[in-house]
């Protein structure tokens, strides 16, 4: 709180040194110290599972770390309303996946398959064609973030389900099948339909179970635990949940599903003002391969540790948080 003055008295005190102050600058060159520039603020947001949790959190804590003044909008929704957000300007930044800036945002442009092999050259074109929305693409994580089917393994290996090849003619011959999964895993075009045109196989409405979270950790125990009669679920390739609730991953041999690398995406308005955000976020990204990402996964899904608390933790144990 501020002091008032009282008295004049303290009036006329104040006056004197304000004209003795002006007096001894004059004739000489002033010296002046600058504050540091305050950078930002920066609003990261995140998708609302708990691997975008995670990274958002990674994101946020980093900048924090290098000065920056953050604001937490992370857990902001689906693919769609954090996208929205971020070019609407309510966001800064948010981690993406790398097929999504091809398929999901750009769906128009035709790309040749061999693109969405390749992880470099999809990381390129969904660089590419977002600059002209404002959007930069920072270099992505080493980690493949596909869409993929689990099972529960006794299930699997009582009907010899290895792959999708194999679910399709389980399907196709009349076998009881119900899966559970986000709203978008059943309507985008690049999820289950996707493996369902490849493989060709059909499932009703009835048989997905489609949930408003795209927290596969919720997915993925509903399949485990039979819920309403489920016995597939929604999986990531980088769940840390699979294992620990001994569901498998069924091969996608037919390669239905692109590369899907997770990576900051930011308003090109921001890494312009700031271009040393680049050189601060991604050595941080590359270091979260696939195994990083899966251990860091099952210490939020199964572990039911904060996004948060792990991302100080892994931040600090790699040095970049002090």
């Amino acid at each position: 709180m501020r002091k008032e003055w009282k008295g004049a008295a303290a009036v006329f005190a104040a006056v004197a040194v304000v004209v003795a102050l002006v007096g001894c600058s004059s004739g000489s060159t002033s010296s002046t110290t600058t504050a540091p520039t305050e950078k930002g603020p920066i609003v990261v947001g995140s998708k609302i599972d708990g691997e975008g949790a995670l990274l958002g959190q990674i994101i946020l804590q980093t900048l924090k770390a290098n000065g920056f003044n953050v604001v937490d909008k992370t857990r902001t929704g689906a693919t769609k309303v954090v996208r929205q957000a971020l070019l609407d300007k309510q966001i800064d930044v948010y981690p993406e996946y790398t097929a999504n800036g091809v398929l999901v945002f750009h769906g128009d442009v035709k790309v040749d398959p061999a693109v969405l092999q390749s992880a470099d050259l999809t990381y390129q074109t969904a660089k590419s064609e977002d600059a002209s929305l404002g959007i930069d693409w920072l270099k992505p994580a080493p980690a493949n973030n596909t869409w993929a089917v689990a099972v529960p393994k006794k299930f699997a290996d009582a009907n010899k389900l290895a792959t999708l090849e194999d679910l399709a003619k389980y399907i196709n011959g009349g076998g009881t099948f119900k899966i559970v999964g986000s709203q978008e895993f059943f309507t985008s075009a690049v999820a289950f339909p996707a493996f369902e045109k490849a493989y060709g196989f059909k499932t009703t409405p009835a048989q997905q179970v489609a949930l408003a979270t795209g927290d596969t950790a919720v997915t993925e125990k509903a399949a485990a635990q039979g819920s309403q009669g489920a016995n597939a679920a929604m999986a990531y390739g980088t769940d840390g949940t699979i294992s620990a609730l001994d569901l498998v991953v069924l091969g996608d041999p037919k390669g239905a599903q692109p590369i899907y690398q997770p990576a900051p995406t930011f308003r090109s308005e921001i890494t312009q003002k700031y271009p040393e955000i680049a050189g601060i976020l991604d050595p941080v990204f590359a270091k979260l391969d696939l195994a990083t990402l899966q251990t860091l996964n099952k210490t939020v899904a199964v572990d039911g540790k904060d996004p948060k608390a792990v991302a100080t933790e892994w931040l600090t144990a790699n040095g970049f948080l002090k």
